[in-house]
């Protein structure tokens, strides 16, 4: 494994957290849009329904804010337990191992 490789590595997978960061934001930015306005146009539809819709709105906004620390968890997971660069290491160490097996020391 050259250092070529690691850094490499490194690069796409902080290219692919910050697509999942951007993703979860604009994600948690438009839910957001989506369910006040719908709250407010059923509030302006029936006015009587108001606590029922505001209790549902947030809880569904509460299920929907979940979904950006869901992905930050896993870019955190990318980040300092990168499952590819341990991926990549087992794979060379095996191919290694098939090697000097297939071909031993002294043998023709």
């Amino acid at each position: 494994m050259t250092t070529e490789m690691i850094t490499t590595i490194y690069a796409y997978t902080a290219l692919g957290i910050g697509i999942m960061l951007a993703a979860a934001g604009l994600g948690s930015a438009i839910g957001w849009g989506l369910i006040c306005s719908k709250a407010l146009e059923g509030i302006a539809r029936q006015p009587e329904l108001r606590p029922l819709l505001m209790t549902n709105m947030f809880i569904f906004a509460g299920l929907m804010e979940s979904f950006p620390f869901i992905m930050i968890a896993f870019a955190m997971w990318f980040l300092y337990a990168n499952p590819v660069l341990g991926s990549l290491h087992s794979a060379l160490m095996a191919s290694a191992s098939h090697a000097a097996q297939s071909h031993p020391a002294g043998g023709h």
